[in-house]
């Protein structure tokens, strides 16, 4: 066997563990203490600069600011 090759294979082999300890060691990672509660809210998205973010992408704009637009109408 080709020796690049087995260094090939041994490097993506310890990418991929290094990948798999790592998301795990997130997932296991504590909330920090007063961040418990904060969950995203829209109004909060609409005011966000950061247009890479995967929640941002997901939402619907538009509508949201129709629907904040028509609430504070009725205030």
């Amino acid at each position: 066997m080709n020796p690049f090759l087995s260094l090939a294979i041994t490097i993506l082999v310890l990418l991929v563990i290094l990948f798999v300890v790592s998301y795990v060691l997130n997932k296991r990672t504590p909330v920090p203490k007063g961040c418990e509660q904060i969950k995203i809210s829209d109004e909060f998205c609409l005011n966000c600069t950061n247009t890479d973010c995967k929640i941002h992408e997901k939402l619907d704009l538009k509508k949201i600011k129709e629907e904040l637009a028509s609430k504070e109408e009725e205030e």
